[in-house]
Protein backbone atom coordinates (compact mmCIF):
# COMPACT_ATOMS: atom_id res chain seq x y z
CA UNK A 1 0.00 0.00 0.00
CA UNK A 2 3.01 2.55 0.86
CA UNK A 3 4.02 1.89 -2.59
CA UNK A 4 0.95 2.67 -4.36
CA UNK A 5 0.79 5.41 -2.11
CA UNK A 6 4.70 7.07 -2.98
CA UNK A 7 3.96 6.52 -6.82
CA UNK A 8 1.11 8.60 -6.79
CA UNK A 9 3.00 10.90 -4.82
CA UNK A 10 5.50 10.71 -7.51
CA UNK A 11 3.30 11.63 -10.29
CA UNK A 12 1.91 14.25 -8.22
CA UNK A 13 5.02 16.58 -7.78
CA UNK A 14 6.06 15.38 -11.49
CA UNK A 15 2.65 17.00 -12.65
CA UNK A 16 2.96 20.12 -10.54
CA UNK A 17 6.67 20.51 -11.74
CA UNK A 18 5.53 20.22 -15.33
CA UNK A 19 2.49 22.78 -14.66
CA UNK A 20 4.84 25.24 -12.85
CA UNK A 21 7.34 24.74 -16.14
CA UNK A 22 4.17 25.58 -18.30
CA UNK A 23 2.92 28.34 -16.38
CA UNK A 24 6.60 30.22 -16.62
CA UNK A 25 6.69 29.16 -20.26
CA UNK A 26 3.36 30.89 -21.21
CA UNK A 27 4.22 34.07 -19.09
CA UNK A 28 7.76 33.86 -20.47
CA UNK A 29 6.04 34.35 -23.90
CA UNK A 30 3.55 36.59 -23.08
CA UNK A 31 5.53 39.30 -21.84
CA UNK A 32 8.43 38.91 -24.29
CA UNK A 33 4.88 39.07 -27.15
CA UNK A 34 3.97 42.15 -25.43
CA UNK A 35 7.47 43.53 -25.69
CA UNK A 36 7.45 43.02 -29.43
CA UNK A 37 4.35 44.60 -29.57
CA UNK A 38 5.25 47.85 -27.50
CA UNK A 39 8.29 48.18 -29.89
CA UNK A 40 6.36 47.68 -33.14
CA UNK A 41 4.17 50.64 -32.16
CA UNK A 42 7.06 52.63 -31.39
CA UNK A 43 8.53 51.92 -34.80
CA UNK A 44 4.89 52.46 -36.15
CA UNK A 45 4.74 55.88 -34.09
CA UNK A 46 8.11 57.04 -35.67
CA UNK A 47 7.07 56.37 -38.87
CA UNK A 48 3.83 57.66 -38.57
CA UNK A 49 5.59 61.16 -37.35
CA UNK A 50 7.48 60.94 -40.49
CA UNK A 51 4.94 60.51 -42.46
CA UNK A 52 3.13 63.46 -40.79
CA UNK A 53 5.70 66.07 -41.62
CA UNK A 54 5.23 65.22 -45.19
CA UNK A 55 2.38 67.62 -46.08
CA UNK A 56 3.92 70.44 -44.44
CA UNK A 57 6.92 69.47 -46.62
CA UNK A 58 4.75 69.13 -49.76
CA UNK A 59 3.09 72.24 -48.94
CA UNK A 60 6.00 74.03 -48.58
CA UNK A 61 7.61 72.96 -51.79
CA UNK A 62 4.12 73.32 -53.63
CA UNK A 63 4.39 76.93 -52.97
CA UNK A 64 8.03 77.55 -54.69
CA UNK A 65 7.39 74.81 -57.54
CA UNK A 66 3.60 74.33 -58.04
CA UNK A 67 4.57 72.82 -61.23
CA UNK A 68 6.50 69.95 -59.82
CA UNK A 69 3.02 68.20 -59.08
CA UNK A 70 4.61 64.60 -60.04
CA UNK A 71 7.08 64.60 -57.62
CA UNK A 72 4.56 66.31 -54.67
CA UNK A 73 2.01 63.54 -55.73
CA UNK A 74 4.39 60.56 -55.41
CA UNK A 75 5.30 61.88 -51.71
CA UNK A 76 1.60 61.96 -51.46
CA UNK A 77 0.45 58.66 -52.50
CA UNK A 78 4.01 57.21 -50.32
CA UNK A 79 2.65 58.83 -47.41
CA UNK A 80 -1.04 57.15 -47.73
CA UNK A 81 0.48 53.68 -48.01
CA UNK A 82 2.37 54.47 -44.91
CA UNK A 83 -0.99 55.25 -43.17
CA UNK A 84 -2.80 52.09 -44.52
CA UNK A 85 0.18 49.88 -43.48
CA UNK A 86 -0.65 46.25 -41.95
CA UNK A 87 2.23 44.71 -40.03
CA UNK A 88 5.89 45.22 -40.27
CA UNK A 89 6.35 43.75 -44.10
CA UNK A 90 3.98 46.20 -45.54
CA UNK A 91 5.14 49.54 -43.22
CA UNK A 92 8.59 48.43 -44.35
CA UNK A 93 7.66 48.60 -47.97
CA UNK A 94 5.71 51.90 -47.96
CA UNK A 95 8.30 53.40 -45.55
CA UNK A 96 10.70 52.34 -48.54
CA UNK A 97 8.27 54.00 -51.11
CA UNK A 98 8.33 56.93 -49.31
CA UNK A 99 12.11 57.10 -48.48
CA UNK A 100 12.35 57.61 -52.63
CA UNK A 101 10.11 59.53 -53.02
CA UNK A 102 11.35 62.45 -50.48
CA UNK A 103 14.85 61.71 -52.27
CA UNK A 104 12.94 62.94 -55.32
CA UNK A 105 12.84 66.51 -53.47
CA UNK A 106 16.13 66.85 -53.51
CA UNK A 107 16.11 67.52 -57.39
CA UNK A 108 13.02 69.94 -56.71
CA UNK A 109 15.23 71.65 -54.21
CA UNK A 110 18.27 72.60 -56.74
CA UNK A 111 15.84 73.93 -58.60
CA UNK A 112 14.64 76.53 -56.19
CA UNK A 113 17.39 78.79 -53.98
CA UNK A 114 14.62 80.66 -52.25
CA UNK A 115 12.98 77.36 -51.16
CA UNK A 116 16.28 76.54 -49.53
CA UNK A 117 16.27 79.57 -47.13
CA UNK A 118 12.33 79.05 -46.09
CA UNK A 119 12.08 79.07 -42.80
CA UNK A 120 9.58 76.55 -42.80
CA UNK A 121 11.67 74.50 -45.05
CA UNK A 122 14.21 74.63 -42.90
CA UNK A 123 12.56 73.59 -39.70
CA UNK A 124 10.62 70.59 -41.51
CA UNK A 125 13.82 69.28 -42.39
CA UNK A 126 15.49 69.64 -39.21
CA UNK A 127 12.64 67.86 -38.17
CA UNK A 128 12.32 65.27 -40.68
CA UNK A 129 16.35 64.84 -40.14
CA UNK A 130 15.62 63.85 -36.61
CA UNK A 131 13.04 61.77 -37.16
CA UNK A 132 15.01 59.66 -39.64
CA UNK A 133 17.38 59.06 -36.61
CA UNK A 134 13.81 57.94 -34.69
CA UNK A 135 13.37 55.28 -37.25
CA UNK A 136 16.47 54.07 -37.60
CA UNK A 137 16.45 53.64 -33.83
CA UNK A 138 13.01 52.34 -33.20
CA UNK A 139 13.57 49.63 -36.13
CA UNK A 140 16.71 48.35 -34.21
CA UNK A 141 15.14 48.03 -31.30
CA UNK A 142 12.02 46.29 -33.03
CA UNK A 143 14.26 44.23 -34.66
CA UNK A 144 16.54 43.21 -31.58
CA UNK A 145 12.99 42.00 -29.78
CA UNK A 146 11.79 39.88 -31.75
CA UNK A 147 15.02 38.49 -32.46
CA UNK A 148 14.95 37.37 -28.76
CA UNK A 149 11.22 36.57 -29.18
CA UNK A 150 12.04 34.18 -32.50
CA UNK A 151 14.91 32.70 -30.73
CA UNK A 152 12.72 32.00 -27.81
CA UNK A 153 10.16 30.07 -29.86
CA UNK A 154 12.07 28.47 -31.60
CA UNK A 155 14.06 26.80 -28.62
CA UNK A 156 13.47 23.19 -27.24
CA UNK A 157 11.50 22.73 -25.24
CA UNK A 158 10.11 26.26 -25.20
CA UNK A 159 9.17 25.62 -29.12
CA UNK A 160 6.27 22.97 -28.38
CA UNK A 161 4.75 25.02 -25.91
CA UNK A 162 4.59 28.21 -28.20
CA UNK A 163 3.09 26.00 -30.99
CA UNK A 164 0.27 24.50 -28.74
CA UNK A 165 0.07 28.02 -27.52
CA UNK A 166 0.00 29.79 -31.00
CA UNK A 167 3.12 32.13 -30.05
CA UNK A 168 4.60 32.48 -33.68
CA UNK A 169 7.93 33.76 -34.92
CA UNK A 170 7.23 37.71 -35.73
CA UNK A 171 8.29 39.38 -38.82
CA UNK A 172 11.07 41.62 -39.03
CA UNK A 173 11.31 45.12 -39.81
CA UNK A 174 13.41 44.71 -42.82
CA UNK A 175 15.05 47.41 -45.05
CA UNK A 176 14.70 48.30 -48.60
CA UNK A 177 16.72 46.39 -50.36
CA UNK A 178 19.86 48.60 -51.50
CA UNK A 179 19.06 50.83 -48.70
CA UNK A 180 22.49 50.61 -47.48
CA UNK A 181 23.14 52.66 -50.33
CA UNK A 182 20.00 55.25 -49.38
CA UNK A 183 20.02 58.38 -50.68
CA UNK A 184 20.92 61.28 -49.62
CA UNK A 185 17.96 64.34 -49.20
CA UNK A 186 20.33 67.77 -49.53
CA UNK A 187 18.67 70.32 -49.21
CA UNK A 188 21.29 73.00 -49.60
CA UNK A 189 22.80 72.88 -45.51
CA UNK A 190 22.31 70.10 -44.21
CA UNK A 191 22.71 66.49 -45.93
CA UNK A 192 20.12 63.92 -44.67
CA UNK A 193 20.95 60.70 -44.79
CA UNK A 194 17.21 58.85 -45.67
CA UNK A 195 17.11 55.37 -43.80
CA UNK A 196 14.13 53.39 -44.89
Amino acid sequence: MKKAGGGVLAIVIIVAILAIGAFSTYNGLVGLDEEVNNSYADLQTAVQRRADLIPNLVNTVKGYASHEQETLTKITEARAKVNEANGPKELSEANAELTRAIGDINVVVEAYPDLKANQNFIQLQDELAGTENRIAVARKDYNGVVKTFNSKVRRFPTNIFAKMLGFLPREYFEADPGAENAPSVNFGYKVINVIG
